[in-house]
């Protein structure tokens, strides 16, 4: 009968295959996440003409300026009318503070459009070689702990994990320390 692997022998093929793909996986996603974020402000002025938000944002902008402006105006008039300790007391805090109301606003809307734009980006990015290649790095990392978790005997799952590394990514398995050289 074969051995069978240990708790300790599955996490240690586990945390080899992580520290060995991840990162692999991590430059390449920072190197796609540069195209996301480029093809997500793209698409989200397109994504905004196309289903007709930009002239409601437009709007919006416009009235927010104006009201602004009239915030302002209303601060300024009843601050410099609060004049005796009495009338200052009684002033309220929205005209002495700047806070804002939590209502839909441009920044919303545009927050809005840009989370589905970047759904759109990233879908667009996937087709994109830089995509592929981290779709294919993360189905090798996928493969590479099926493996582990599928295999019977220790031998058994270095042979296949080393077929599996050495055909997807070109690394093999049986890594040896690089030699120390006298200088």
């Amino acid at each position: 009968m074969a051995q069978s692997m240990t708790k300790y022998q599955l996490d240690h093929f586990r945390d080899k295959v992580k520290r060995e793909l991840d990162p692999m996986i991590e430059q390449q996603e920072l190197l796609v996440r540069q195209y996301v974020s480029q093809a997500t402000d793209t698409a989200s002025k397109k994504l905004a003409k196309k289903i007709g938000a930009q002239s409601i944002i437009d709007k919006l902008k416009e009235a927010e300026v104006k009201l602004q402006e009239a915030q302002a105006t209303a601060k300024t008039f009843f601050k410099k009318k609060a004049t005796s300790e009495t009338l200052k007391s009684k002033l309220d805090y929205k005209f002495a503070s700047n806070d804002k109301d939590e209502r839909i606003n441009v920044a919303l809307c545009e927050e809005q459009i840009r989370e589905w734009a970047t759904e759109l980006a990233q879908q667009e990015i996937e087709k994109r070689p830089e995509g592929k290649k981290l779709s294919q790095l993360k189905q090798v990392k996928r493969v590479a702990l099926d493996t582990i978790m599928e295999a019977h005997a220790p031998a058994d799952l270095i042979t296949n994990l080393d077929k599996v590394l050495q055909a997807s990514v070109g690394i093999s398995w049986n890594n040896t320390a690089p030699q120390l050289t006298n200088a």
